[in-house]
């Protein structure tokens, strides 16, 4: 888990930085809080998140954000709709807090 404070992640060269802080230590998944995401990451059109999420997927690693996003979702069709999409999979999610974050892991952990 990111701590909330740090560097904001605002394009692919902060994933990459994020990413170089990483490498080397046994992590699977990234948790990013909302709160080191700029407001451009939830506006699907500026193509920042494509970026980010590309970024940490081609290094291999999956992506959680953790956090309350319910007013960009309630503002965005395309956000809901990608939100929706990324949760069914097992390379990003949206998660409200720490807590489904574990209940998440802990359904994956009992799939596989």
């Amino acid at each position: 888990m990111c701590a909330p404070d740090g560097p904001p992640i605002a394009d692919e060269q902060a994933a990459v930085d994020l990413i170089g802080t990483l490498w080397g230590q046994d992590v699977a998944w990234i948790a990013v809080p909302t709160a080191r995401l700029t407001e451009d990451f939830f506006r699907l059109r500026t193509r920042v998140a494509g970026a980010v999420v590309q970024k940490i997927q081609q290094y291999g690693f999956g992506m959680v954000v953790v956090g309350d996003i319910s007013e960009h979702v309630a503002g965005s069709t395309a956000l809901r709709d990608f939100v929706h999409e990324s949760n069914q999979g097992r390379q990003l999610w949206f998660v409200a807090d720490e807590a489904e974050l574990d209940e998440r892991f802990s359904a994956l952990a009992g799939r596989t």
